[in-house]
């Protein structure tokens, strides 16, 4: 039992939490199946790495600030928005990130765009990238806010140093000229370094309209552009058709 108790202070001293939560076991199994000195000791450590990679995972899962349902487990592949479950497939292995591509999901309300957006992010959070999932009024209030509030400063660091960063609902609605400024400088300043997901509803041509400025929506497409798959979803709202009733019964 004293060995025990020490096994369990140097645990803490070292910070060793996954450990510790479960050596009674840890020993236990050892003792039951007669366990070597380097099996025991492997297992002692994957439990602990395990238990920090969760525990990983989980933070940058709430930084993520994700949707609600977001795990693209759930797809249906049965509804025709245009995007093939195959092409999905790819670009779940996210192998897109690792060459800094950027992903443009267009199409009107309802295809998907969120929810496709959002799983690849929630994709991207579990094997290890920081991404992050923001709508596009979110992204400028963080911008115009992070010379004012310690929040919005650390959020932006954050966000600056990020592997991916998923811009909802972009060019939604008309963009005054200077949050369109500080749109365009932020993403001038990580595009090289960072992946983007952008869902929209407005053709690139459209842009220069919400931001009533034509050369600086050419110099923000120019960037999103460059490194680029742009997906075209279409068919009708995937809400609208599986909407829910609040009665059990329909009337005759």
């Amino acid at each position: 039992m004293e060995q025990k108790q020490m096994i369990r202070q140097y645990c803490q001293q070292f910070n060793m939490t996954g450990v510790n939560k479960v050596i009674d076991e840890l020993i236990t199994d050892a003792e039951t199946r007669a366990l070597g000195y380097i099996d025991y000791t492997l297992g002692f450590l994957t439990t602990e790495a395990e238990y920090r990679r969760q525990r990983d995972i989980k933070k940058r899962m709430k930084m993520a600030t994700l949707p609600r349902y977001c795990d693209l487990a759930a797809y249906d592949p049965s509804f025709n928005n245009g995007l093939t479950i195959t092409r999905l497939h790819q670009l779940q292995e996210l192998h897109w990130m690792d060459q800094i591509f950027n992903i443009i999901l267009m199409g009107p309300s309802g295809t998907g765009k969120t929810f496709l957006s959002a799983g690849l992010c929630n994709e991207a959070v579990k094997k290890g990238y920081k991404a992050y999932f923001r709508t596009m009024d979110t992204l400028i209030s963080i911008l115009k806010m992070k010379e004012i509030t310690a929040s919005a400063k650390a959020e932006y660091k954050r966000i600056l140093h990020a592997h991916l960063i998923v811009i909802d609902d972009i060019m939604l609605f008309p963009v005054e000229k200077k949050e369109a400024v500080l749109l365009f400088n932020f993403i001038n300043q990580v595009y090289e370094k960072t992946s983007f997901i952008i869902t929209t509803n407005k053709k690139p041509t459209e842009w220069a309209q919400m931001l009533d400025d034509e050369v600086l929506a050419t110099a923000l497409l120019d960037r999103l552009l460059y490194q680029c798959e742009v997906i075209n979803l279409t068919g009708k709202s995937y809400r609208l058709k599986n909407r829910k009733t609040i009665f059990e019964e329909q009337d005759n």
